[in-house]
C-alpha cells in the first residue's frame, strides 16, 4: 500500500493523517486522506482542483505536480506546503 505522510507544519492548520491507502494515483491517495478530513482539501487543492502553488508533492523522492501520476504498491507520497518569507 502506498503511504501518504504531511508535514507537521500542515498538520498544525488541520489534521493531516499518514495514512496506507491502496491507491492507483496521487489523486486517489489524496481522496483517501480527503475521506479522513474533508478540509485537508482546501489546504492543498485550488477552486479547478489542481495543487496550490504552495503545496509540493514528493513522489518516491521526486516532485510531482500532475494529481494523475502513477503511484506503485510500496510508493513514498509526501505532501507539504511551501514557506515563504525571510
Amino acid at each position: 500500500m502506498a503511504e501518504l505522510h504531511f508535514t507537521p507544519q500542515l498538520r498544525r492548520f488541520t489534521a493531516a493523517p499518514q495514512l496506507h491507502c491502496e491507491a492507483a494515483t496521487l489523486s486517489e491517495a489524496l481522496a483517501a486522506a480527503f475521506a479522513v478530513n474533508p478540509r485537508l482539501r482546501g489546504y492543498l487543492l485550488d477552486d479547478q482542483g489542481g495543487l496550490r502553488p504552495n503545496v509540493a508533492v514528493f513522489v518516491d523522492g521526486r516532485r510531482s505536480t500532475d494529481l494523475h501520476a502513477a503511484l506503485a504498491p510500496s510508493s513514498q507520497v509526501h505532501v507539504l506546503q511551501a514557506l515563504s518569507g525571510g
